[in-house]
């Protein structure tokens, strides 16, 4: 999708904040599922709802600013969406399973 968009300078900034925020969500998601303890998980998995989060509104940014003409952005917005939904509801599980053990 990043490669599809045109070649400006604010598209180049765009396209950057997506593929870090994108793959980070990637590469903190694995780090969480090796988290060494459960308050270890809740941290990390916390990053990974923001990189997804932010990921969702970069994405957002595209769409608004119409530099994704002919690229179904909106297809990717949901997705974002959806995983923030699932990392949230892993988190908010997590802490309320931590909080049962008090």
């Amino acid at each position: 999708m990043i490669d599809k968009l045109p070649n400006t300078k604010s598209a180049h900034i765009i396209a950057n904040q997506v593929g870090r925020c994108g793959s980070a969500v990637a590469a903190n998601y694995r780090s969480s599922c090796r988290s060494r303890s459960h308050a270890e998980f809740i941290a990390r998995i916390g990053v990974v709802e923001e990189e997804s989060d932010e990921s969702k509104f970069w994405l957002e940014m595209l769409r608004d600013t119409n530099k994704s003409h002919a690229i179904e952005i909106d297809s990717l917005i949901k997705e974002a969406d959806e995983l923030t939904a699932i990392f949230t509801a892993s988190g908010k599980t997590a802490k309320g399973n931590r909080d049962n053990k008090k």
